[in-house]
């Protein structure tokens, strides 16, 4: 039996993972529901996958963080304390992360690896180009887009699906949260 693997991303209604400019984290939307939520999916056991850029990228980020900032929220210091596997040919451990350790190789033969593996569910929060890969490969089970209600034509960075394949996607669970935030769960099948 092989571990179930989703890929959790956030995102604007047109499509960027962030955004600069004046916008805050959660393009300043968030809610004590989506925060529950978040928290709950977390607090499952799993393992956590992810890029070198999205490590150093949430390493850099927790440690600028202070206790009240949005960056240390329950559901992100329970993402923290998950064990990680994080993928990548130019990181060496030991790691700033509590039980992460760094494998080398290409980020498709180590998650499905981890797949045959593993005995609890595999998630990755962000990791954008390493998901397209693993999605192109036919390894992602699940795609968690948290949608959120905003465009940031200008200001939009990193665009989630931009040089990916082509997909069709079967929508297994929708929910809104806070009145405003919807979270699709998709199943993909790469379309050909």
């Amino acid at each position: 039996m092989t571990a179930t693997y989703t890929f959790d991303v956030f995102s604007s209604l047109d499509g960027f993972g962030g955004a600069g400019g004046n916008w805050t984290g959660y393009w300043g939307k968030q809610g004590p529901e989506l925060l529950d939520h978040r928290l709950a999916l977390y607090a499952e056991e799993q393992r956590m996958v992810m890029g070198a850029n999205t490590y150093r990228a949430f390493a850099e980020m927790l440690a600028a963080s202070t206790e009240d900032s949005d960056v240390r929220d329950a559901w992100v210091t329970r993402m923290r304390s998950l064990p990680a596997t994080v993928v990548s040919t130019t990181l060496e451990g030991p790691l700033d992360w509590p039980d992460a350790k760094v494998v080398s190789g290409d980020a498709v033969d180590v998650v499905a690896r981890l797949k045959e593996e593993s005995e609890v569910p595999l998630r990755s929060h962000g990791s954008l180009s390493m998901n397209r890969a693993l999605m192109a490969a036919g390894l992602v089970d699940r795609v968690q887009v948290t949608l959120f209600p905003v465009i940031t034509g200008r200001n939009g960075l990193a665009p989630v699906f931009q040089g990916a394949a082509d997909f069709d996607l079967e929508l297994i669970e929708s929910r809104t949260l806070d009145g405003r935030i919807q979270e699709l769960v998709y199943r993909p099948t790469l379309h050909v």
